[in-house]
Formats: C-alpha cells, structure tokens, sequence
C-alpha cells in the first residue's frame, strides 16, 4: 500500500500561497498533497493532522516573516517533533541570526528568497525529496 505523501506551504499571503500551490501541482501533478497553512499554528495543526492520517508530510515550504511566530521558530519547533521533514525558508527579509538559528537548530535544508524563480522552487524541492527517500 502506498503511503500518502505532502508538502506543505505556509505564508501569511494567500496570493503567495496560491501561487505556491498552483506552481508545486503543475510540477508534480498529484503526485503528492500540496497542503497550505496561514500561519504558524495552522502549519502545525495541518501537521498533526496529516500524520494522524497516516500521510508522510516530506517538505515544508515556509515564509519567515509571519503574524504570531517566525518561520524559524516554527521551523525549529517542527524539527523537534518532526525531525524528517525537508525544511524550506521562503522569504524575502529574515534576519541573518534567524536563518543561522533554523539552519542550526531546524535542520533547515535551504533558503529561497522572495521573489522567487518557480525553476528555483521546484529545483530545490526536487533535490529535497531526494534526501526523504
């Protein structure tokens, strides 16, 4: 039986998300659940509830600057349970010492800067499905 796999977005802006999900699915056309979070909690609550139901969460995408928790706290605080996930930094202004402490402290496995290039994008989450094989 074949374990459900996902990648999970998470960003502050819809419009960011959407766009994340629309580049992710053309790439990958269902071959994995391109879930979406608003925010830090949502993110973790969408976590949860993915494993809960047996799904294999593979890599997060997630924005730095976000109302309520930074994306390296976050990151940091997914690694602690979650400890295989692929952690991905999407951001366009996170400060130095943050990307040194998800970097340190989160596993974080790359840092994709805002705008981003959707070649980038895919580039860096094929790669990082590579390392959760």
């Amino acid at each position: 039986m074949s374990t459900e796999k996902a990648i999970l977005c998470i960003d502050d802006e819809r419009i960011i998300l959407d766009s994340l999900k629309t580049q992710i699915s053309r790439e990958f056309n269902g071959e994995f659940t391109i879930e979406v979070a608003e925010s830090a909690d949502e993110g973790m609550e969408v976590i949860e509830e993915m494993v809960e139901d047996g799904v294999r969460v593979l890599i997060i995408v997630s924005d730095w600057l976000m109302p309520g928790m930074k994306g390296d706290e976050f990151l940091i605080g997914v690694h602690q349970r979650f400890p295989e996930i692929v952690k991905v930094m999407l951001t366009g202004q996170a400060e130095e010492q943050a990307l040194e402490r998800a970097f340190n402290e989160a596993n974080l496995y790359k840092v994709i800067k805002k705008p981003w290039e959707k070649e980038e994008l895919i580039g860096v989450i094929k790669s990082g499905l590579e390392i959760t094989s």
